[in-house]
């Protein structure tokens, strides 16, 4: 049977194995150079207090979260789409 990627569905470098991470949507272990990972930036004040503190000039710092899909379910959630079929590899 041919190989479909020659990468293997992997980003990165000839490391080795990754680690695993689990899939926030499904809670499946996927690699962490095959998982799809989505950064989201947070808010930590409330939104009425960050106004008031935006008006007096104050900096504000925000924190980040880090979330990893499996492939299906940011297929799924639409974060990712196939290509189109002239888009696809024919060999």
């Amino acid at each position: 049977m041919p190989k479909k990627r020659k990468s293997g569905g992997k980003t990165g470098s000839s490391k080795g194995n990754f680690g695993k991470v689990q899939c926030v949507n499904c809670g499946r272990f996927v690699a962490r150079s095959k998982a799809k990972a989505v950064t989201r930036r947070t808010n930590l004040v409330d939104s009425r207090m960050f106004g008031e503190l935006k008006k007096s000039g104050t900096i504000i710092m925000g924190g980040s979260t880090k979330a990893y899909y499996c492939i299906s379910c940011s297929i799924h959630k639409r974060m990712y789409a196939q290509r189109a079929k002239d888009e696809r590899r024919t060999d």
